[in-house]
């Protein structure tokens, strides 16, 4: 009888749960119907003044002026895509570093005899055996030579080649050569497949061969840096790694890797990044050990397999170590994935199922997978938002009424989120209208303002609003600050609510929509303190290998509009108060990373940033000053870290700007 009771109670306590769910969405789907009914009104209004203008005759009169000044317009937009004839001047000073660089990155940067002699003979604590894959298939014979000989010239000998050949009877010069290269050197091992079995098949006949201790994944149209697995043994030996991945770039098909296309320096490992696109690619080598009890590439997918097992592997290694110098070199011609993703276009389906079946596997459900403008095989993913939980929205406010009343309605009227609470700490105002406004503001119950009192500090100021706060989650917002997009609050909170994350940070654009804020870079910039990746280009780049296109980890984000749970939040004790003003932000996310969360930031929640219109720029006098004491109270904090350098941002990289230019 009892239990037909509480079996009774926890259904109607599922169906109440149910329609408490049901009726908010109800509400939001409401909320959202009538914000379109509006829009789609205004949106006629305007269609019918716009025709109005059109047929009158000033409008025939003027098209010629149109025309000039529509020309005049295009040419600003050009120009300010690569941020005005400043952004040009840098453009081109990046490109003669580029290819100053190129020459540091290519054949110049192989060992000398001397130093190859040096790296052949140095005695590592362990003894590693490399075994290579690298499947064939009517490989061209001086592509196949090139691969197989910078295998034999390896300045580290603990290596096997396992060349398994699916290549058909008009090819039969591949396996011809294969054999040339076995009776030569015994630790080339050759098998001729009876039939082809596809990139994953071949690859596993391979694997089937290996004897080693580590497996590393080789095109066989490619070409390795002599010293690559010289560098992989030394990330085993120091640091105990068990996958390994390094720098690549492309070279043009038929001539030598120093005519490189791109060079692409990595980031360290970022399981964000990692899900979004495949940034990891070649040169990959990992402990054998991490593929036991499963499949080393997986024929369901066929045309991204390296992306499924990256991401099965890392998820599985302990771990997981960059090499930030440029090891490989990936062969572009006709037909190859590195020319043109639709050469495989089956590739985009197979990157999409990989990642799915990645986040299936760490308990995601529900979320969804799309392409983004940058490549269709970097991808926007969101996760589903677990109950309806409130966020309260944090924006220290002292006058600056139009400031405020610009941010607050654009909250309200654009955020397709409605259960959140704002939250204004007042902040020694001294004007008559900004009190008013508070008055005409509270009578929203979603809004309160409270008082702080004291001297100007920016951490004592949010960490109060963060103690009146009522919901799980924190949002600090400037003031600032205006929405652009409609679920900027959702796309933040995706995030927010993964138990492995710490802060979440927003794409920030100035009022000519160049970006403001991308991320945090450490070091970055004159103070070594840190600096926003991206600086000042145009919106509509897409960023550095696409990185303003999807969401990434990084190591900080901008306080101008954070989203972290409150407890951890609270956990961190909040914002350090020593930093009074700058810096606070980036302080607060490296104790968040150094308390092994990972930071994100997401280009697809967008506002503009209004930066330092509150408070003026810290430039000159007392303000400079001030900038100067906390940025070195920041680097004595963080002086091993600033020195070791911010892992989401190689070092390749240079310190002194903010778009990815290469050091020389």
């Amino acid at each position: 009888m009892e239990q037909g009771k509480q079996k009774q109670m926890a259904e109607e306590e599922a169906l109440r749960r149910y329609r408490d769910a049901y009726e908010r969405e109800r509400q939001k789907n409401h909320v959202l119907t009538g914000k379109l009914s509006d829009a789609q009104l205004k949106e006629a209004e305007l269609e019918e003044r716009l025709n109005r203008i059109k047929g009158s005759i000033f409008w025939r009169m003027s098209k010629p002026l149109r025309s000039l000044v529509h020309w005049i317009q295009r040419t600003r937009q050009r120009l300010g895509y690569y941020g005005g004839p400043k952004g040009i001047a840098r453009k081109l000073n990046a490109k003669n570093i580029e290819r100053k660089a190129r020459a540091q990155h290519g054949t110049a940067s192989f060992p000398d005899a001397e130093e190859a002699k040096r790296q052949s003979e140095f005695r590592f604590p362990r003894k590693i055996t490399f075994s290579i894959l690298m499947p064939l298939y009517n490989t061209p014979e001086k592509f196949l030579r090139q691969a197989i000989d910078s295998v034999r010239i390896q300045t580290y000998g603990g290596w096997q080649l396992c060349l398994a050949d699916g290549s058909d009877a008009e090819h039969s010069d591949v396996k011809k050569i294969c054999r040339e290269y076995a009776a030569k050197d015994s630790r080339i091992v050759y098998r001729k497949l009876s039939k082809n079995e596809g990139i994953s098949g071949n690859t596993n006949r391979c694997f089937g061969m290996a004897t080693g201790d580590y497996i590393a994944l080789f095109d066989h149209d490619d070409v390795l840096h002599p010293s690559v697995l010289f560098e992989y043994m030394k990330a085993i030996c120091d640091k105990g790694a068990d996958y390994i991945y390094c720098d690549e770039a492309t070279f043009k098909g038929k001539k030598t890797i120093d005519d490189m296309i791109t060079l692409h320096f990595k980031p360290d490992y970022a399981p964000d990044n990692l899900r979004a696109n495949n940034y990891i690619c070649h040169f990959s080598a990992f402990d054998r050990k991490l593929l036991e009890g499963m499949q080393l590439f997986r024929s369901e997918f066929d045309g991204s397999q390296d992306h499924d097992m990256i991401l099965r592997l890392t998820s599985r290694a302990k771990c997981v170590v960059h090499v930030p110098k440029l090891l490989y070199y990936w062969r572009s011609h006709e037909g190859s994935v590195a020319a043109d993703i639709n050469a495989k276009s089956y590739a985009i389906d197979a990157a999409k199922g990989a990642v799915a079946s990645h986040l299936t596997e760490q308990g995601y459900k529900n979320f969804e997978i799309s392409s983004t403008k940058a490549f269709e095989t970097i991808f926007q993913i969101k996760y589903e938002i677990q109950g309806n939980p409130l966020v309260s929205i944090v924006i220290p406010n002292k006058d600056h009424v139009e400031d405020l009343s610009r941010c607050i309605t654009s909250i309200t009227e654009k955020s397709t989120y409605d259960n959140y609470e704002i939250i204004v700490v007042e902040n020694n105002s001294a004007t008559d209208e900004i009190f008013e406004y508070y008055k005409k503001i509270q009578d929203n119950p979603k809004i309160k303002v409270i008082k702080y009192q004291g001297g100007f500090n920016y951490s004592k100021i949010c960490n109060l609003g963060v103690s009146k706060a009522q919901g799980e989650y924190i949002l600090l917002l400037n003031n600032d600050t205006e929405v652009i997009t409609l679920d900027w609050m959702e796309e933040l909170l995706m995030y927010a609510q993964r138990p492995d994350v710490g802060a979440v940070g927003a794409k920030l654009y100035y009022a000519d929509r160049t970006i403001q804020h991308a991320g945090v870079v450490l070091a970055l910039g004159q103070h070594r303190t840190a600096g926003h990746s991206h600086y000042r280009v145009s919106s509509n780049n897409l960023g550095y290998m696409g990185r303003l296109c999807y969401a990434q980890n990084v190591m900080a984000v901008t306080g101008a509009c954070l989203m972290m749970r409150k407890t951890v939040y609270n956990e961190l004790k909040g914002l350090d108060e020593n930093f009074e003003v700058s810096l606070n932000d980036v302080d607060l996310c490296i104790r968040a990373w150094k308390a092994g969360y990972v930071n994100v930031f997401t280009p697809f929640a967008e506002l503009y940033h209004y930066e330092s219109v509150s408070r003026g720029l810290d430039d000159h006098g007392e303000k400079a000053q001030r900038y100067e004491r906390e940025s070195a109270a920041f680097r004595t904090k963080w002086k091993e870290l600033l020195e070791a350098g911010d892992p989401y941002y190689n070092p390749n990289f240079s310190l002194d700007r903010s778009d990815f230019a290469l050091k020389v």
